[in-house]
């Protein structure tokens, strides 16, 4: 197995906020990841969460920005967040924001020149996990998942694919109908191919509808986020999750935006909904 070298150490609310790197088979590249460890870890195993970043993100927009790292002390919860795809010399790319480093939408391309490298459903739900659990004091059986945007795409389709290893969900901004929605369009066409069913696999609202899941579903969408109408359309999620009566709680929060202002805000929640269900 990969070993991680560390790129910085800090000390936060009594645990320690890592930054590390190691090379990955998924990906063919190195990776980096941040993990918060809180004081808890040093007695015992205790619950991780994986939090998926979204569009033109790496894994430092969530660790400095979403002021997690206070109640995943209280709550005793490892937090890890991974880069949001390969990066390096030879890994290809795209001049659009939407597609390329930066914007690996947690799928594993068969699609060239995408294939070689753009493994992230790999990375995320066998290689990130098993390196975690090797290399600290992680609870087993006691894994959640989630994100924003891109990432809460991400969160949400892993989550339902794999309940065998998160059990607990949650995602802020979710792209929830990627097939349907520009972003998801572009990218799955370049990643996965022209052929539509190939997509459905990783599509939310699909999943909710045919999969679901275990446990409840926790997503925050704010009113004023400019993407809502377009590219996030959390109304099909809705709709989906009542005809399936899966167990969640959507909550639409009046005037927030897309900023991590917003997750910043709402992120105790999900932290707290996790620790909830991880040590049910």
């Amino acid at each position: 197995m990969s070993q991680f070298e560390e790129i910085s150490s800090a000390l936060s609310f009594g645990g320690k906020q890592l930054t590390l790197a190691h090379g990955s088979k998924a990906t063919g590249t190195t990776m980096r990841l941040s993990v918060f460890l809180p004081p808890a870890a040093k007695d015992g195993r205790v619950p991780v969460v994986y939090y998926l970043s979204g569009l033109t993100c790496t894994e430092e927009n969530f660790t400095v920005k979403a002021g997690a790292q206070r109640m995943a002390s209280e709550l005793g919860l490892i937090v890890v967040a991974p880069d949001t795809s390969p990066r390096g010399e030879g890994v290809p790319d795209s001049p659009d924001y939407d597609l390329g480093q930066g914007a690996g939408f947690y799928v594993d391309a068969v699609q060239a020149p995408w294939s070689t490298h753009f493994k992230m459903y790999s990375y995320v739900t066998q290689e990130l996990p098993g390196l975690i659990e090797e290399q600290f004091p992680v609870r087993r059986g006691a894994a959640g998942i989630f994100g924003h945007s891109m990432g809460g795409h991400g969160a949400l389709t892993i989550a339902m694919r794999h309940p065998d290893i998160f059990k607990s969900v949650s995602a802020l901004s979710p792209i929830v109908a990627p097939s349907a929605v520009p972003w998801g369009r572009k990218a799955f066409t370049a990643y996965l191919g022209a052929d539509e069913a190939a997509w459905k696999e990783h599509d939310a609202c699909y999943l909710a509808r045919e999969r679901g899941f275990p446990g409840q579903i926790l997503v925050d969408q704010g009113t004023a986020d400019p993407f809502l109408e377009e590219q996030l359309q959390t109304q099909r999620f809705i709709d989906t999750l009542k005809e399936n009566r899966q167990s969640a709680k959507v909550r639409m929060q009046p005037g927030y935006d897309h900023s991590y202002f917003f997750i910043a805000t709402f992120i105790d929640d999900h932290l707290r909904h996790h620790a909830r269900m991880l040590n049910g």
